[in-house]
């Protein structure tokens, strides 16, 4: 790769254009913000700045990390699709069901490699829950519960989380599109998922004007029954699953990069790996990407995929309106 571009300034942005130079060290990188406007401090790991999709056309970029906010994906990402440029979207690939359609379309239409940017099917102990359940080491699958819970006001120090994406609903804030990374590999170990009910609250703690827990309520095509609970409340980060079967339980500890098998015979630890880099996710998902790119094996998460996800949260967003609850934010 010669030409890389990067559009957004945020964390994650930042993260994606660092990493793009570790594994592309001589290319030009092109950085552009999500409003086209050109930043006053220096944006690190950048080459170039650039204001516009088309500045991006003009200098012939070949590939292109969308990572602005959420509401801006579509528009950011089909000019490029058009033009034949790859594109990996940060995740949510988008925030309804009529994007998501645009999308595909203009995938289908142009056939230029697309793939969306869910890091978390990339750590190591996620691939080994994906071949456990498939070698159907718990048997039957009976119940899951699916949890993550992160205290919204330390996600980025130095910065009001009031201002953030995460808080405002028109750049795409709320736990169903931040925290989609559960509903999309919920889906990808446990197949396609039905909504059954959702209840979606915000706090007076938080004072953000978006929700800040969901409980969601799935099944999957065996009626196995799924519990996701997501939440910008917890002080200390959590982030673990639990999967229930007819020959023992599968737990599993994102944050601790561990598996455990609990049965009658006690437990055993199937996978545990908790110095792992957590930016290798980031650099395994682009270079697999580029394997995409190259028609070469990969597997990278799809627009298709990404889409079911986008339908899940709007049909939560249509029928389970936000609830205030009482917080206390000096609690």
């Amino acid at each position: 790769m010669d030409r890389v571009a990067v559009i957004g300034l945020g964390n994650i942005a930042n993260r994606h254009r660092k990493n793009l130079k570790t594994l592309f060290p001589n290319s030009q990188l092109y950085a552009m913000s999500a409003s086209g406007r050109v930043p006053e401090s220096t944006v690190s790991d950048a080459d170039y700045i650039v204001n516009s999709i088309d500045d991006l056309l003009n200098k012939r970029v070949q590939l292109v990390i969308v990572a602005s906010p959420a509401p801006f994906h579509v528009s950011h990402a089909i000019p490029l699709i058009e033009a034949g440029i790859p594109v990996l979207i940060e995740k949510p690939v988008a925030t309804n069901t009529e994007d998501t359609t645009a999308l595909l379309e203009a995938i289908s239409q142009y056939s230029t490699p697309v793939a969306v940017g869910y890091c978390l099917r990339y750590l190591s102990s996620a691939r080994e829950m994906k071949k456990l359940l498939e070698l159907n080491v718990i048997g039957h699958l009976y119940h899951a519960n699916v949890e993550i819970g992160q205290y919204l006001p330390d996600w980025r120090p130095g910065k009001n989380y009031q201002d953030s994406v995460s808080a405002n609903a028109s750049l795409g804030g709320g736990v169903l599109l931040e925290l989609s990374h559960e509903l999309d590999y919920t889906q990808w170990l446990l197949g396609e998922l039905n909504l059954e009910y959702a209840i979606l609250s915000k706090t007076e703690e938080l004072s953000i004007e978006v929700e800040d827990s969901a409980d969601i309520l799935l099944s999957t095509q065996t009626r196995a029954v799924i519990h996701v609970h997501l939440d910008f409340l917890q002080r200390k980060a959590y982030r673990q699953c639990r999967f229930v079967g007819s020959k023992g339980v599968l737990e599993w500890d994102l944050i601790g990069n561990e598996i455990r098998f609990v049965s009658t015979q006690g437990i055993e630890i199937l996978h545990c790996e908790p110095m792992w880099d957590k930016n290798q996710m980031y650099i395994s998902m682009i270079e697999d990407f580029v394997a995409q790119i190259n028609n070469h094996a990969n597997r990278t998460v799809s627009v298709e995929e990404s889409a079911k996800v986008v339908d899940i949260i709007e049909q939560i967003k249509l029928h389970s309106p936000v609830t205030t609850v009482l917080g206390d934010l000096k609690g």
